[in-house]
């Protein structure tokens, strides 16, 4: 028995010493470039390949690795492949303490605005959109909505865009009531504000015109101080809701005892003036009071602002004219856009789906201290 338990010390002396090497020996940590309520951020070098990674080291502690792959983020994040959804490489847990490994991107959306000193072009917000809509379309016909999007979430490097932090997201199909509190309040829905149980992906395309609002004005569009001014800002710009605009808002606000300020809408031109008129229209459809009047991504995808992000060669314009119009299919090109076309946002790909992931490698057994899996090259069944 007396060797047994000095077995057992030993093997678990071992297993920390293969912890550290192995963080250690595959990654070198350049700097901290973030720290949040949950998490902090480093910047970090394969030493195996020379690649720069964004390593995230959660606060909370995890004593599982069931409890680890459970986590929302890991879980929505290893059902998608898209090229503007951040890719999770790696999620190591070293005692206790949980580390996910991303593709590290340059800048998110709030640093470039919050230091530029003229606005962007419109050329510029429309290739991210483009991007940023690819994204959604994908993720919200793969069963998911983010819940979550804002300038910070969204990360940039040169011209390609990808959405990150899948911490609040959820599957369409899991059943209500979600939590009320989702999004930073800027770009909050207004029927999650009104804290009903019941609400969907309408949530993302609501966030996503005021992000696209912003990146025009480098302004917020409803920067409200509490929930409750929150709500004032929207009506102030959008107008109050009523029964014909929205009616299940009302019944919300009855619930909760709420009284919407009465505000006629101001025209967005007075308050985007450097955006088209196709910009401000489909600013206007995602900023419906009523999420089953704003627009599905993919519908977003078909919008005319969008219309130079497709390329149709002349000999099939005549074709193409005479063809219904539908959404693109999600993850792969527009309905009409031909295998060579070229499209404004620049090197985009098709995805593969889902399905076409093959099993996931561990790096280490699961006794050990330390635990890693490589959600790149091993996608799910």
């Amino acid at each position: 028995m007396r060797n047994l338990i000095i077995l057992k010390v030993h093997a678990n002396l071992f297993s920390r010493f293969i912890s550290k090497f192995c963080f250690c020996y595959r990654y070198k940590i350049i700097k901290e470039v973030g720290d949040g309520t949950f998490g902090s951020v480093w910047r970090a070098i394969n030493k195996q390949t020379g690649e720069v990674v964004a390593i995230k080291k959660i606060k909370r502690k995890y004593y599982s690795w069931e409890e680890c792959m459970n986590l929302r983020e890991v879980k929505s994040l290893r059902r998608m492949n898209h090229p503007n959804i951040i890719k999770l490489k790696e999620v190591f847990r070293e005692n206790d303490v949980l580390y996910f490994v991303f593709e590290y991107m340059e800048y998110n959306l709030y640093q470039l605005m919050k230091d530029r000193g003229k606005l962007f072009s419109e050329a510029e917000v429309r290739n991210w959109c483009f991007q940023i809509f690819q994204a959604l379309a994908y993720m919200h016909q793969h069963g998911y909505f983010h819940r979550d999007l804002k300038p910070e979430n969204i990360l940039v490097t040169k011209d390609v865009i990808k959405i990150a932090d899948f911490g609040l997201a959820r599957e369409i199909c899991s059943q209500p009531p979600y939590t009320e509190y989702v999004s930073t309040r800027w770009y909050r829905a207004p029927e999650v504000l009104l804290q009903s149980s019941v609400y969907g992906s309408a949530v993302d395309m609501w966030a996503m015109g005021a992000i696209m609002a912003e990146l025009f004005t480098l302004q917020p569009l409803f920067p409200g101080a509490s929930e409750v001014d929150e709500i004032y800002k929207i009506c102030s710009v959008i107008g109050s809701p009523n029964q014909n605009s929205w009616l299940e808002g009302l019944n919300l606000a009855n619930a909760i005892k709420y009284q919407f300020p009465q505000f006629a809408s101001v025209p967005l031109p007075v308050l985007i003036p450097s955006a088209s008129g196709d910009a401000i229209d489909l600013i206007s459809l995602m900023c419906s009071w009523d999420p089953r009047k704003r627009p599905t991504a993919a519908e977003a995808l078909q919008h005319p602002f969008f219309q130079s992000c497709y390329y149709i060669p002349p000999s099939l314009r005549f074709r193409a004219a005479a063809l219904p119009q539908t959404p693109p299919s999600v993850g792969t090109r527009g309905a009409l856009e031909p295998k060579s076309a070229r499209r404004y946002s620049g090197p985009l790909t098709n995805t593969k789906a889902a399905s076409n992931f093959t099993p996931v490698k561990m790096f280490a057994p699961q006794k050990t201290a330390y635990l890693g899996i490589s959600l790149l090259t091993s996608p799910q069944p």
